[in-house]
């Protein structure tokens, strides 16, 4: 059929967003998640602890993951967000699939990278998955992820430090095009500068345990997002939802409960 204008989308009724939060152990990444609206864990990790939150069993396999995802796809149920927990432990099971598909003993077997290449097909058909959660069940999507520092080779400044997601660079830049929120967690730190005599000062760390989310780029780590939100927020789902757009409001908030 010829493309017309009558085809042309008008703006509407906003989509639930699809984040990925990455950030330094125990800062409570997992805790943020299960704190969102009615949540259920794809756990390829056994990370949710003593929280209390719907999970299916393991995924030990790439098609555990996907039958997941499909089931939640096609089986009634009330959930309205999908958690997966977390992407780079995905990875290897991605990894093993691409190995098994292609005969590989590893992924390197193939040579020149191309084992991550075929493993991009693989994250391409999970990352189907979580669009059709969303576009037609009208799931929120989170990722999780842990994170790690790697030097940033600038083309317009010397080589620094920045913290990125734990995953091979070319899936980690296929999972951040694909979300539409890129939060970095980690610990609010201060520094203040400290005597140590002789003339000489050091500067030390100081930190209050308060843990926050960055919602926009800065040269010592990643993240993104694509509602305006503000710089910083706290650690918390409740604030990260109340500074959503009021439309996305209802969709992210847990329903509340009232006594009698």
């Amino acid at each position: 059929m010829a493309i017309s204008l009558a085809q042309l989308n008008r703006a509407g009724t906003i989509k639930p967003p699809r984040l990925l939060i990455h950030g330094v152990a125990g800062v409570g990444k997992t805790t943020f998640a299960a704190q969102a609206n009615k949540p259920v864990f794809i756990q390829t990790e056994e990370g949710l602890g003593t929280l209390s939150a719907a999970n299916f069993p393991l995924s030990r396999t790439f098609e555990e993951v996907m039958e997941a995802l499909a089931a939640l796809y096609t089986e009634q149920h009330d959930f309205a967000t999908v958690v997966i927990d977390s992407v780079d432990w995905l990875e290897p099971l991605v990894w093993a699939k691409a190995c098994r598909d292609n005969g590989w003993n590893s992924i390197e077997d193939a040579g020149y990278g191309k084992g991550y290449v075929a493993a991009l097909n693989l994250w391409r058909q999970y990352i189907d998955g979580l669009n059709a959660l969303r576009d037609d069940r009208g799931m929120t999507v989170v990722q999780i992820a842990h994170t790690e520092i790697k030097r940033f080779d600038s083309p317009e400044h010397d080589p620094y430090d920045r913290y990125v997601i734990k995953l091979h660079a070319r899936a980690a830049a296929l999972l951040q095009e694909h979300s539409d929120i890129v939060l970095f967690a980690n610990y609010r730190i201060s520094t203040v500068k400290a005597d140590v005599g002789f003339n000489k000062k050091v500067s030390r760390a100081v930190g209050s345990g308060e843990r926050v989310i960055h919602t926009v780029e800065r040269p010592a780590f990643l993240a993104k997002n694509r509602y305006d939100l503000p710089d910083l927020l706290p650690l918390e789902w409740s604030a990260f939802a109340q500074a959503m757009p009021e439309s996305l409001h209802s969709t992210l908030n847990p329903p509340t409960t009232t006594r009698t």
